[in-house]
């Protein structure tokens, strides 16, 4: 198990023992192991039973239960309150904004056990006479509700690029043949429904058919499925590869202006028939991608080695795992030639926020650090709440001691569209800011971003000549990719940027190059695609 399951599995223990009235002490030890265990630089699977043990805020109990997930994948504890507790209710307390006291209530004053009979006690108005509800709360239920239904059965690419892979592995090792991971995982779509492969394998064969069916098939027999992923196989043979490839990780309407096309080796065997340039499965969306003046760009297009520097990284100043000198050796190990440090500012004290005092630290510190190089920099910048009223949360005055400045909100996300907008339009204009952090502040899968004109955002950033990010992180992907060709049109560059709490979080830029590409995000529009040279100009420049 990785640590994010691991530390999952905690926090739903936690919730489910306080839905069951179990002692408070015991279940906020889970969930402080589910915040310590996630922000651990290494993988507990590879650490000694010595190094857990001596692990901050991990006694033996917590230990004890690592341990037997780790090897049984499991939690027996866990396992007897599932069995106490209704599998509606189960998926009730992972509902965002639903905690284990409200699930409480609504199961015993309402005798509700699913979330579709939760949803259907709001349409009819029966949450508002529960105390600690209302009509306010009840509305908020209703549309939370929605997203929960709407995002089940779906994954996170990263997710389900990880358990696909697994799949080959345990296929490559039963049969000889070939297995390609196709769909919505090479289109990469920021979220996806369904596991894809493309096999030579005969699957007509029943002894061959009859094992894919003990090894995939759900319980219910009808679905091939692998690890709760629906998981679809479809047999190629070696003739057709290149053609089956190209429909599978294609939309119908690129494929309809493609015309006619031979069933040829490869994709592109294909695309050289019909004397075009390859195009890449995450950009054969629309046709418009077909057209003669978009080929010469196609080369231009984003990729992970173009990426010069880190922008947007956390350390242990705020809410980050690593130090800033570690943060600095781990980008100069991935071929990085320079870092933005941007810790959360004051108002985010649950983060730990830079009060002025430690702003002045931190700048000291780097100040040194950077007498170490010659080739590499790092950038004093802070990730700044944007307040309710659109400020800032620093005075002019350390605002401009900052080589950049990242405005994000974190608070108060429960706006109306034009509140919303004009808070960031009023951020933007302040003469400090220099990009806009994820800009609707969505969770994929768990969090609908607050509502906003993309269109003024958009314009106003041109106007101010502020960049926008895309927050690489796979649970934001924000701004949406769909959004990539207004803001280059209107000439906004986009910065990728990791969000990274950690050194590992370093590596989320690939995920966020991914939502670049299927944006067709050109070099030439991403911020840190510059150089050295070319960022410190760019930061001069304002």
């Amino acid at each position: 198990m990785t640590n994010r399951e691991i530390a999952r599995t905690f926090q739903f223990l936690g919730k489910i023992m306080e839905l069951h009235g179990e002692n408070p002490f015991k279940t906020r030890s889970y969930s402080s192991a589910y915040i310590n265990i996630r922000k651990l630089p290494q993988e507990l699977a590879t650490m000694s039973t010595d190094d857990i043990n001596s692990l901050p805020g991990v006694g033996k109990a917590i230990s004890d239960k690592i341990q037997e997930l780790l090897s049984t994948g499991e939690l027996q504890t866990l396992n007897k309150f599932k069995e106490m507790t209704p599998e509606g209710i189960q998926d009730m307390l992972k509902i965002k904004g639903l905690g284990p006291k409200k699930v409480k209530l609504i199961w015993e004053e309402l005798s509700i056990e699913s979330a579709g009979e939760l949803l259907y006690a709001c349409n009819e108005n029966r949450l508002v006479e529960v105390k600690g509800f209302g009509a306010k709360t009840q509305q908020q239920l209703i549309t939370q509700l929605e997203y929960f239904f709407a995002s089940k059965g779906k994954l996170h690419w990263a997710t389900a690029e990880s358990i696909a892979l697994d799949l080959l592995s345990k296929l490559s090792a039963h049969y000889p043949e070939r297995f390609i991971i196709t769909g919505e995982i090479k289109r990469l779509f920021p979220i996806v429904e369904t596991i894809e492969i493309i096999t030579t394998l005969d699957l007509s064969e029943s002894d061959i058919a009859e094992d894919i069916e003990d090894l995939f098939y759900d319980e219910t027999k009808e679905q091939l499925s692998y690890l709760d992923c629906p998981v679809s196989i479809i047999a190629s043979s070696m003739g057709s590869l290149g053609i089956d490839l190209l429909e599978t990780s294609s939309s119908g309407d690129f494929l309809d202006a493609l015309g006619n096309y031979e069933s040829l080796e490869t994709e592109e065997d294909i695309f050289e028939a019909l004397e075009l340039p390859y195009i890449p499965s995450e950009l054969r969306d629309d046709e418009y991608i077909l057209e003669e003046d978009r080929h010469e760009e196609i080369e231009d297009i984003v990729s992970l080695v173009d990426i010069k520097g880190v922008v947007h990284n956390h350390s242990t100043y705020s809410d980050g795992v690593n130090s800033v000198s570690q943060m600095a050796q781990r980008c100069i190990d991935l071929g990085y030639n320079y870092l933005v440090m941007s810790d959360h500012s004051k108002s985010a004290f649950y983060a730990n926020g830079l009060k002025e005092d430690r702003v002045m630290q931190q700048w000291e510190e780097i100040d040194v650090l950077n007498t170490q190089w010659t080739d590499f920099k790092i950038f004093k910048s802070i990730e700044s709440d944007i307040l309710s009223s659109g400020e800032l949360d620093y005075t002019d005055e350390i605002l401009e001691g900052f080589d950049l400045i990242i405005a994000s909100v974190h608070s108060n996300l429960k706006m109306d569209e034009d509140k919303a907008t004009k808070r960031l339009i009023k951020a933007i204009e302040n003469p400090y800011t220099r990009i806009l952090g994820h800009p609707t502040g969505r969770l994929l899968l768990s969090r609908k971003g607050y509502p906003i004109d993309h269109q003024k955002v958009i314009d106003a950033c041109a106007a101010n000549n502020v960049v926008i990010e895309l927050n690489a992180n796979p649970h934001r992907l924000d701004i949406d990719y769909t959004w990539i060709p207004y803001a280059t049109e209107k000439g906004v560059m986009i910065a990728i940027n990791p969000d990274a709490h950690s050194v590992k979080g370093i590596e989320d830029i690939r995920y966020g190059v991914n939502a670049a590409r299927k944006g067709f995000l050109k070099t030439s529009d991403c911020l840190n695609c510059l150089s050295l040279t070319d960022f410190e100009k760019w930061i001069a420049a304002k």
